[in-house]
């Protein structure tokens, strides 16, 4: 059973178990709002259908337009922009199946992977670590890839936090080309590769636990995929049936993605915790954000639901599809000294000016010495 299913299957029960003095405000919380959305935890199979199909039936063309030389240079800018929103919308699913009961959508699981997760190289078996970053026990210590304290500084570490992503596309050909058969060779080398190279995270320094044996299993079928899809790729453009522009292209694309997901992650939280001791689930709602204005905006920056990521931390087994609704319910029925009304941001920019007004604040505060880690 995932964290998923223990939080909505028992709300009270789950707070107890993931951190046994967590205040009985935890529970009352998770009880009022499951109460007000209790029948909106079911997923719908055609949305999500419908929903992943139309968005890579854009996202392929116009990835083969942006590459036509024939077109004027601004369309081609305009369908690269269009194929990079598509294919991080595609993307982002991989935060669906996380949630999703292993006995839900199946179908959907194998396809995303063929159709987004292998060809993307971010097979679904990376993000599985995703679990511990809704772990109130676990959520913003050691245990969690997903946060840092960037909120403490410096200044510097927002910079590289973005511009990491231009990288992030040549360290994922790297793990499945190069490290993906170097761990066949030695048992020591792949426990350091599943340990430090196996997640989808922003802690360089996270490590990631020993997976089970069909844990196992999943992981090397969907590693040997992305090698042998890397192998095909490279015999394509060796052989010269595909050129190495498209190479080039590609790479940009993964890069506009990666720095996209980067900017949208510094919006999903505040980034004020920095000690490695447990948070009750209402510390963890306050640090997470949702960004209910401007739906059609919102969606392109935070798709797939991400835009209420406060909503998402508190009930993480509402399906992406009823977020809205699950919100709107929410704001309407939870008492008016609910945290959960301190989680809604303006907007974008919103967010991102009052995370680099925090760091300036911290900056200021320790500059006698160095800004406090978490680790």
């Amino acid at each position: 059973m995932t964290i998923t299913d223990q939080l909505e299957a028992a709300p009270e029960a789950a707070v107890g178990k993931f951190e046994p003095e967590t205040p009985a405000d935890d529970g009352r919380l998770i009880a009022e709002a499951r109460g007000l959305v209790k029948d909106l935890f079911r997923p719908r199979a055609a949305i999500y259908w419908a929903d992943l199909l139309a968005t890579l039936s854009v996202a392929y063309p116009t990835f083969y337009l942006a590459h036509r030389t024939d077109l004027p240079l601004a369309s081609r800018v305009v369908a690269f922009v269009v194929s990079g929103l598509a294919f991080y919308r595609a993307a982002l699913f991989i935060h669906e199946l996380v949630h999703l009961n292993r006995s839900e959508l199946r179908g959907f699981r194998i396809a995303w992977n063929a159709l987004a997760g292998i060809p993307l190289l971010i097979p679904s078996f990376l993000y599985y670590t995703h679990l511990d970053h809704h772990r109130p026990a676990h959520y913003a210590t050691s245990h969690d890839g997903e946060y840092l304290p960037l909120a403490k500084g410096p200044l510097r570490g927002l910079l590289l936090f973005v511009g990491s992503g231009l990288v992030v596309p040549a360290l994922m050909v790297a793990r499945f080309l190069i490290m993906t058969p170097a761990s066949w060779a030695s048992s020591k080398l792949r426990a350091l590769i599943h340990r430090y190279a196996s997640a989808m995270v922003i802690d360089p320094a996270y490590a990631r636990p020993e997976p089970t044996p069909v844990q196992r299993r999943v992981w090397r079928l969907q590693e040997v995929l992305c090698l042998l899809y890397l192998l095909a790729v490279g015999a394509l453009l060796v052989s010269g049936r595909v050129h190495w522009s498209w190479l080039v292209q590609a790479y940009a694309l993964a890069a506009f993605v990666a720095v996209i997901n980067a900017v949208r992650t510094l919006a999903a939280h505040r980034y004020r915790h920095e000690t490695d001791e447990p948070h009750t689930l209402v510390e963890q709602l306050l640090d997470s954000i949702n960004h209910p204005r401007n739906a059609l905006v919102t969606e392109v920056w935070a798709p797939v639901g991400l835009r209420f990521h406060a909503l998402h931390h508190l009930l993480p087994g509402v399906p992406y599809h009823a977020l809205p609704e699950a919100h709107r319910r929410l704001m309407a029925g939870l008492p008016e000294s609910s945290p959960y009304r301190r989680t809604n941001s303006p907007g974008l920019w919103a967010s991102l000016a009052q995370l680099w007004r925090d760091v300036n604040e911290a900056t200021v505060t320790h500059s006698g010495g160095n800004a406090p880690q978490r680790h």
